[in-house]
């Protein structure tokens, strides 16, 4: 019959969208509904379509101030007319009887005349617009808010100052946030007008750029908020002329952070002052902004930034720099972007029947994330079992109702706003019947399967239709006892059964099933009950729960174990939740009771019990409340005041204590009384109920009581309130009328203060309840201010200096105001006086946390002896390291006695200094102090690493490396990792551990023409670091060969290498020579080095001895004030050094010395000689040699000699064996030509020195430091990157009579060396001391002329060709090596050891020649040479 009515109702409607209503409603059974379009309805049907309801206009947030009138805009549209109410604070408010506010046609919320006072804000608050249709439904707005300037209060307050021309000047005027668009600026009293030179900032503050005399003047800010102006201190801005002298940079205003709204305005202020004026400059997150071509981006005045339209790629740290060329500082400040909420995706119109299930979908943005609301026709939707809100944001609905119907709104807030969205919800009727016979209802519904969370439901077909294959079924079913029914469809025709899921335990629930076809729907079944099971693993709630309170804290829960359990009980859960909050605490349990303790006093809460099993948690309980015991009060009543009634009463008024502290029921207060004079005699008064004034009477006359109330609860009495005093009359006064004026009125003003005072009435018989003081510039009705009776003067406050104020005094009681009295005084002008520099702090002491904090505290004398910062101060610190030298300070500001350096390099020294300041007063830097940041593991891995083959010994190879870049503290050691397999893992590989400091290594035993690959990891205290890249090195072929990455033999003097042939980085090969024409080279030079070796030797024996004594008695000449100690054994040759400029030799001794060890030690002749000092004596190391050095600037030459001066002598550490001195010599330049060129190899020698002569115009040379280095691991390398030196220094030697022999002794040759491998030489640390130099070493001009004769005859050991060709044209040769042409060893040592001078310098300030004794000098020295070159080569 139903279906019958409404087939009557909507006979326009089609079986066809009858069919795709069902097939929605079958296939989505959560969303079966239709959205945002027309319904489901054939043309002329009767359903409802979505009716147009939306705000045209809504509130916004608005400022007003007091007095003035306000318009809340609100405009809705709807057919027919919604009726708009508005609401503030969540109540409506009443339009009809209020005379202030009215509603206007178009909805909108006038208010007049805004009252804002201390007490009373009746019209600020927050106002929401609210649209109904009637039988439609209802929809809110978005909440305004409505704020109210609060009186001008100046937080800050322009302050005289002095500005040069040319720099910015700052005029501080801090209001109120909500003031600050009503603060203007006056200048000599007349409005000041903006421009792009003179701004005004967002926060009130005034700058002015670019300072002109005409901007001199008196300045004050005012505020005009609806009353009478403000106006603030009044200063003057005095131009000075610019000095022409510098002045440190200071900022008169530095940036800070802002938080502004997308699309809103930011200005970040920046103003600095100093000489030369400075510029200011911008940078983001590290990036230089550019504010010229910018649209968005403008400098203001001064070097503020202005940011106009801001938007979420603005946000980030912000650095305004200021320079002037002299001196750059720099602050930073954080613009944080919000973000409105607004909708990504907003609520759209739904159809559905009822019993569906829908969901509004919203999705929304914002910054802070918002948070989302749903009202339904304006009311609050409460989540519940069937209203839930589900994928964070969207509503579901489950089983509709009809009174489901209307407007949804989705509300999204955060801090910055709030916005609001909706739609409309229609419920169908169910479509009507098409004429043709319809199902009858289905058959044998049963429960096929019940479980605890779900049940499956089969039936038969109707008896209408027995096949039933073009049927759908719709389930419809709801809790026992709930109206809400919820339906789920069958998933295609023909099917008979259907599995209703997310039941509840233990639950009834009531099933029907409908058939449709295409006519429409069928009867219903009948009602099927089912209760779900229970759930049978889980335990189920614990019976007899109780709870009762135990204290007025404390409350015990009891309760037994549970029925059915499901196994052992593990534990309780007890939880408990204070009534009226949403936060709900628990406890575990593992008995059957438990105490709460520390409640509040007389509050109820609420418990419940959830036993556990190993299954996990069980039926919770139902909820048992109790109320904690009642207590005394914990605080006294508020607001005690008296008032005296006559000469024998007095009234007493109070308030009740806060509700929280009332722990109980109030039933009364207790009274108590004394005389002044009497404090022991005191009286009691009990007042029951709730009654809050009582009049005490029967008091003497003229007599001061105190007085004190307290509250009282069934347990006793709470703490009482302070006592206050009050004194009776002396008499009966009269109060019929007003007191009479006051007897006397004087005032005297201060500079921003007036101290009034006063005498009483003559008239004593009127009662004087007080006075009211008035007071204003002109005026006295700006300002009034009430005082007691007892009170006979005041201070006013907070007046402008050199202002004339007019002042009234009258006297007042409970009838009205007396008579005035007037007065008026001028305010004292303002002077400021300049600030003392503050005492800087001490005791500043850096500890150190780890590799990168450090923790600086100090101590402030200037502040009390407990060091608690009670003012506004604050203190700078600042930090620096010294490497590199030119290190800037970083600053930071701290409120506190300590400050956390954070972000500092790991083993490190800093130096830390601290600051004061207050106001504008500011303290110098205080002493500095230091600290190193601890160790950490190196962060890079050991560099430039190069393997070498050794020459002679093709299955040894020598590693060299250098430290790492971020070494990160002292190395200890390396360990050298080799494979023949690059992809090993790296456990696979053989080690090699390196001890020390050292950059050298050989490895031994290798496999021939075999690749190896290496790795290097450098170690300190701390750890291990990163391994260095692996490098390749193949192993030569055969003995004596090279190896890839070593050097091409020796070829000759006059052999010079293709360019194709030089060594790769890895010491590849690239000569194009095969075996065969490398062995005729061999041969060919080993031919002719015989025949040389035996022409030097035949004439060599032809040479007379004279020679020999002519060059003995050169030596004696030489070094006549010297004598030699001890026995022959005990001589040692001296160096051989030669005066370039004046072409003359001077051997110079070494001083000799007892000690074995330290001895001279020769420079080695090439790389064969340079050996690695190890406990092993191992063979030579074969070292690569640095290609020769080209042309050389006089630019750098004297760069390199200046800072050879200024470094200290060196040590050369060695091995304690017979000294071998090598005897080489090289042509040099002439001192003519303008281009000197070095031979220069490198050396890793941190110290050079000049020595000069003290009592001859020419320096001399100084003697090589040497020190023995046995058992040292330390070996030689090259190191291109270290200062450029020659590494050849030629030795001779001059013995006496008594060792004939000692020229020519076998100890002195080279061939030695070379041949006995057993043999180490030490590790030299060579270092030449200009204007010194060996025959390797090319002269460099002294500063003076030369006094030498320029036709002076040459020796025939210096070719006079060299002399006018180019350095590449001159060649090398070292004596001892049959003519081999060599270039100048480098002799590098990796790391140098601690200098220790052991030996001086011996100086003769009498040895000198003349030119003839030059020229035989050279001759003998030629022989000399020649002879050692056979006996070498012998």
């Amino acid at each position: 019959m139903a279906a019958e009515r409404g087939a009557r109702r909507l006979l326009g409607t089609s079986s066809f969208w009858l069919c795709c209503l069902l097939l929605l409603g079958r296939r989505a059974p959560g969303a079966a509904a239709a959205r945002s379009g027309s319904p489901p309805q054939s043309p002329g049907s009767g359903v409802r379509t979505f009716t147009p309801f939306y705000f045209l206009v809504e509130p916004v947030d608005t400022l007003s101030s007091r007095g003035s009138s306000v318009i809340l805009n609100c405009s809705a549209y709807s057919e027919p007319s919604p009726k708009i109410e508005w609401k503030k604070d969540g109540t409506f408010l009443n339009l009809v009887s209020d005379d202030r506010r009215q509603l206007l046609p178009d909805g909108s919320l006038f208010i007049t005349n805004v009252v804002h006072a201390k007490h009373n804000k009746p019209d600020e608050g927050y106002y929401q617009c609210v649209a109904t249709v009637e039988n439609l439904g209802t929809i809110v707005s978005r909440t305004a808010k409505l704020t109210v300037a609060s009186l001008p209060r100046f937080a800050s307050q322009p302050e005289p100052s002095s500005v040069y021309a040319g720099n910015s000047a700052v005029l501080n005027c801090e209001v109120n946030a909500d003031l600050v668009p009503f603060v203007r600026w006056e200048q000599n009293r007349q409005p000041l007008l903006l421009d792009d030179r003179v701004i005004k900032l967002p926060s009130g503050t005034l700058v002015i750029s670019n300072m002109t005399e005409r901007d001199g003047g008196l300045y004050r800010c005012v505020v005009e908020s609806g009353g009478p102006p403000k106006y603030s201190d009044e200063a003057e801005l005095k131009v000075l002329p610019d000095p022409e002298v510098t002045s440190n940079l200071v900022f008169l205003k530095q940036p800070s952070s802002l938080v502004r709204v997308i699309g809103q305005s930011a200005v970040l202020p920046c103003v600095a002052l100093g000489l030369p004026t400075p510029t200011i400059r911008w940078m983001k997150n590290e990036e230089a902004l550019d504010t010229e071509s910018s649209e968005r981006l403008v400098l203001l005045a001064g070097g503020s930034l202005e940011i106009s339209d801001v938007t979420e790629d603005d946000a980030g740290t912000y650095f305004c720099i200021a320079d002037n060329g002299n001196e750059t500082i720099e602050a930073q400040a954080e613009l944080t972007v919000q973000a409105q909420p607004e909708f990504l995706k907003q609520p759209t119109n739904i159809y559905a029947h009822e019993s569906m299930d829908i969901i509004f979908e919203c999705e929304v943005t914002g910054k802070p994330a918002p948070t989302v609301k749903w009202v339904k026709n304006g009311d609050m939707v409460i989540p519940s079992d069937y209203f839930k809100i589900v994928k964070e944001h969207n509503l579901q609905v489950l089983g509709l109702v009809k009174s489901d119907e209307g407007f949804y709104q989705c509300i999204a807030e955060n801090d910055v706003g709030n916005a609001q969205a909706g739609a409309q919800l229609i419920i169908l009727e169910h479509a009507p019947a098409t004429t043709g016979p319809l199902p009858s209802a289905p058959r044998d519904v049963v429960a096929s399967l019940v479980s605890t969370r779900f049940i499956k439901l089969t039936w038969r077909t109707p008896a209408s239709d027995p096949h039933g294959d073009n049927l759908t079924y719709s389930v419809f079913y709801t809790k026992e006892g709930i109206a809400r029914e919820r339906v789920e469809n069958t998933s295609h025709p023909g099917e008979m059964q259907v599995t209703i899921q997310n039941l509840m335990p233990a639950t009834v629930y009531i099933f029907r099933v409908m058939a449709q076809n295409k006519h429409g729907s069928g009867e219903s079944s009948a009602p099927l009950r089912v209760e779900t099971q229970p759930e049978v693993q889980l335990p189920g709630p614990a019976p007899n729960i109780r709870a009762y309170a135990t204290s007025p804290t404390s409350i015990t829960v009891t309760w037994e174990t549970p029925l059915s359990g499901n196994g052992e009980i593990q534990n309780y859960k007890l939880y408990y939740m204070e009534k009226g909050t949403d936060k709900e605490q628990d406890v575990d349990v593992s008995s059957h009771s438990h105490t709460i303790n520390g409640l509040k006093k007389y509050t109820e809460y609420s418990f419940r019990v959830v036993a556990y099993n190993k299954h996990g948690p069980g039926v919770s309980t139902q909820d048992v409340a109790v109320r904690t015991l009642s207590d005394v009060p914990s605080a006294a009543p508020q607001n005690l005041s008296l008032e005296v009634r006559n000469s024998k009463s007095i009234m007493i008024h109070w308030q009740p204590p806060p509700p929280a502290t009332q722990n109980g029921q109030i039933t009364g207060y207790k009274i108590r009384y004394r005389k002044a004079s009497r404090k022991s005699d005191v009286t009691e008064t009990l007042v029951t109920g709730t009654q809050l004034s009582q009049l005490i009477e029967g008091l003497d006359r003229g007599t001061e009581y105190n007085f004190r109330v307290a509250a009282l609860t069934i347990n006793g009495t709470g703490p009482a309130t302070d006592w206050l005093s009050a004194e009776t009359f002396e008499s009966d006064l009269d109060e019929t009328r007003v007191p009479d004026v006051p007897s006397s009125l004087h005032v005297r003003p201060l500079v921003t203060s007036i101290v009034v005072s006063w005498t009483p009435p003559e008239n004593q018989n009127i009662v004087v309840r007080g006075y009211a003081i008035g007071y204003g510039i002109g005026s006295p009705h700006a300002q009034t201010i009430k005082v007691d009776y007892k009170q006979r003067y005041y201070t006013i406050e907070n007046l402008d200096p050199s202002s004339h104020y007019v002042i009234t005094l009258k006297a007042f009681n409970n009838v009205g105001e007396g008579i005035p009295l007037y007065e008026s005084a001028v305010t004292r002008p303002h002077t400021v006086p300049d600030p003392t520099p503050m005492m800087p702090p001490v005791g500043v002491q850096a500890s150190i946390l780890s590799h990168d904090t450090i923790r600086i505290t100090w101590a402030d004398n200037s502040l009390p002896k407990h060091q608690k910062i009670t003012d506004s101060r604050y203190y700078t610190v600042r930090w620096k390291t010294n490497i590199p030298a030119n290190t800037k300070y970083k600053n930071a500001n701290a409120t506190t006695l300590s400050y956390l350096v954070t972000g500092l390099k790991a083993n490190t020294l800093y130096e830390f200094s601290v600051m004061v300041t207050k106001g504008r007063r500011s303290s110098t830097w205080s002493m500095t102090a230091h600290g190193t940041t601890f160790e950490l593991v190196p962060t890079s891995p050991p560099k430039d690493v190069t393997v070498v083959s050794k020459e002679g010994k093709p299955r040894t190879i020598i590693v060299n490396w250098q430290p790492p870049s971020e070494a990160n503290g002292k190395i200890t050691g390396y360990i050298i990792y080799y494979s023949t397999d690059v992809n090993a893992e790296i456990h696979d590989w053989v080690i090699e551990p390196v001890v020390g400091n050292r950059l050298t290594h050989q490895i031994q035993e290798l496999t021939l023409d075999t690749p190896y690959y290496f790795k290097i990891q450098a170690r300190n205290s701390k750890g291990m670091g990163p391994m260095s890249e692996a490098v390749q090195f193949r192993t030569p072929k055969a003995s004596g060969s090279s190896g890839k990455g070593s050097r091409l033999p020796d070829l000759g003097s006059d052999y010079k290498p293709p360019m194709s042939g030089s060594n790769s980085p890895h010491g590849s090969p690239t000569s194009p020579l095969d075996s065969n024409m490398l062995l005729v080279i061999i041969v060919s030079v080993g031919v002719i080095t015989i025949v040389v070796v035996v022409i030097i030797a035949v004439f060599c024996t032809r040479r007379t001895t004279s020679h020999q004594k002519k060059k003995r008695a050169a030596c004696k000449s030489v070094n006549g004030s010297h004598k030699y100690k001890g026995n022959s054994k005990d001589v040692k040759p001296p160096d051989l050094w030669i005066h370039h400029e004046r072409l003359e030799l001077k051997p110079i001794d070494k001083s000799p010395d007892p000690n074995p060890i330290m001895t001279d030690t020769p420079i080695p002749r090439n790389s064969q000689d340079i050996t690695p000092v190890d406990n092993s004596m191992d063979s030579n190391i074969h070292q690569r040699r640095n290609s020769y050095r080209g042309h050389e600037s006089e630019d750098s030459m004297s760069t390199l000699a200046g800072r050879r001066g200024m470094r200290p002598k060196m040590m050369m550490p060695f091995d304690s064996q017979p000294p071998q001195p090598v005897i080489s010599a090289h042509p040099i330049h002439s001192l003519d030509n303008p281009h000197h060129h070095f031979h220069s190899s490198s050396l890793a020698s941190p110290a050079r020195s000049h020595l000069y002569h003290p009592g001859s115009p020419w320096p001399i040379g100084t003697s090589m430091s040497l020190s023995d280095r046995a058992n040292s691991t330390e070996s030689i390398r090259n190191t291109p990157s270290t200062d450029t030196m020659p590494a050849s220094s030629s030795q001779t030697c001059c013995t006496d009579h008594q060792d004939p022999e000692g020229a020519t002794s076998s100890s002195y040759l080279a061939s030695s060396q070379e041949e006995d491998s057993g043999q180490s030489l030490p590790t030299a640390h060579v270092r030449p001391s200009h204007p010194l130099k060996s025959f390797a070493v090319p002269a460099i001009p002294p500063p003076g002329p030369p006094t030498y004769d320029p036709t002076l005859p040459s020796t025939p050991l210096l070719s006079q060709q060299a002399l006018n060709h180019h350095l590449h044209s001159v060649k090398t040769a070292s004596i001892g090596t049959l003519g081999r042409s060599r270039p100048p060893m480098p002799v590098v040592v990796p790391s140098a050891p601690d200098v220790q001078e052991t030996t001086r310098m011996l100086e003769d300030s009498e040895s000198s020649y003349e030119p003839d004794e030059l020229t035989k000098e050279m001759a003998h020295l030629e022989g000399l040479m020649k002879d050692l070159n056979a006996i070498t080569t012998a």
